[in-house]
């Protein structure tokens, strides 16, 4: 490893560390990471950096279980069902960490792009299309005015309405690999969208990712209409 690649490793365990500090205090994190609570507290108010290995350690640490609870904990669900997320897909320090536990649970390859819809869902395709080496493409419920050819997928809601989301047709090539991702996924019919848009490109769908499922009824639907490997990080019941 180089001078720089060292220096990157060590800066993204600070991130983690900075990130996981939120939610818990240094003897929580000692006992997760292994590591002395008062290092962690140098790492994280910047005093010094950890050492390679301790870096390494950090960063390969974060694993599925350590990540869900960090998302559970930052997450608000009131009375009536409705959750309120905005600590998570405002955090891309805390986005950062998902791509490499969502590549391990789901099983997927790096997908050519990442497609989400408009507007929440942004935040987290950006990390994920950073982490691939991706485009980031999103669908939105209105057409671009300079954009002239547009893939659209229309659906009816239990609720009577009809919504659409349109693409820009040059966002996705056919024969290219998309992965599908979300922050929340609840009845699955965003979702559904989502693979209707990528099968109308001729795209071959990587995945279906959300960071929060509520309850089954979504992460069902969308496994009803795709062969490919769905699944959340965080199912709130």
């Amino acid at each position: 490893m180089n001078r720089s690649e060292k220096a990157a490793l060590q800066l993204r365990a600070v991130d983690v560390l900075r990130t996981l500090k939120e939610t818990h205090t240094y003897e929580e994190l000692a006992a997760e990471t292994g590591l002395p609570a008062g290092d962690l507290n140098r790492y994280v108010n910047g005093h010094v950096l950890p050492s390679e290995a301790r870096a390494r350690e950090v960063v390969d640490g974060v694993g599925e279980e350590l990540l869900a609870e960090e998302l559970t904990a930052r997450i608000a669900l009131d009375d009536e069902g409705y959750v309120d997320n905005s600590r998570v897909v405002f955090d891309q320090s805390l986005l950062s960490l998902v791509p490499p536990v969502a590549t391990e649970s789901l099983g997927i390859e790096p997908p050519d792009a990442v497609l989400t819809a408009a507007t929440d869902g942004i935040t987290l395709a950006a990390a994920m299309a950073r982490h691939f080496g991706a485009r980031c493409a999103y669908a939105k419920k209105s057409r671009e005015t300079a954009v002239e050819e547009f893939i659209e997928a229309r659906q009816r809601l239990s609720s009577g309405i009809e919504i659409d989301y349109y693409l820009p047709a040059n966002a996705v090539d056919a024969g290219e690999s998309v992965l599908v991702v979300d922050d929340l996924i609840r009845s699955g019919e965003t979702q559904e969208l989502l693979l209707d848009i990528a099968d109308s490109a001729g795209a071959d769908v990587a995945g279906v990712f959300a960071l929060i499922a509520v309850g089954d009824e979504g992460i069902d639907r969308a496994r009803a209409h795709t062969d490919a490997p769905v699944g959340s990080l965080v199912t709130l019941e």
